[in-house]
């Protein structure tokens, strides 16, 4: 038995947050997972709201911990479901919810020669400057391979709706053809 038999079968760990890029790295993973025979591992990191610094000054945090790794265990539950439904992806699924940064824990739960690391890219152009820190961390500081997963071909097609929308501009019947 080589020394890669002990770990089992390969892991696929891809970080979720319910955004619709996460989702994107989540389908690819996915498939990754199934083509690989690997296990599929969606990790969802929080951190109090105001972050770590500000749960730190407040008695009333040590209330709230609980209360907010149910609601990210439950959203890890959600974003499963609503990308899977009940038939699942097709390869066993290890859901993992940890507190702290989500860049720093991805690179710390996926340390095994055998893992890939799946993150998305987020957007493009100017937002980029304020997205795609995960991605940028995980590409920096990863030990196994990362597929860094490019934003959906829907999520500027629903930017542009949504631009549309705010600024109550007439839709374009041609547009939808």
């Amino acid at each position: 038995m080589s020394g890669d038999d002990a770990w089992g079968p390969g892991r696929v760990m891809v970080g979720v947050s319910g955004s619709l890029g996460s989702v994107t790295a989540l389908c690819r993973a996915a498939a990754e997972a199934r083509r690989r025979g690997a296990e599929l591992w969606p990790v969802l990191a929080w951190q109090p709201p105001g972050g770590e610094l500000a749960a730190r000054r407040s008695a009333a945090t040590i209330l709230l911990v609980d209360e907010w790794q149910r609601l990210a265990r439950q959203r890890l539950r959600e974003v499963l479901t609503e990308v899977f439904g009940d038939a699942g992806p097709g390869v066993p699924v290890h859901g993992v919810v940890v507190r702290g940064n989500p860049g720093r824990a991805l690179v710390e739960l996926a340390v095994r020669d055998d893992d890939v690391l799946v993150v998305g890219t987020g957007r493009r152009g100017w937002r980029r400057l304020f997205s795609g820190r995960v991605a940028g961390y995980c590409l920096g500081h990863a030990r196994c391979p990362v597929l860094a997963v490019p934003p959906s071909p829907l999520e500027r097609a629903l930017a542009s709706a949504h631009r549309r929308n705010s600024w109550r501009l007439p839709l374009n019947s041609r547009q939808l053809s």
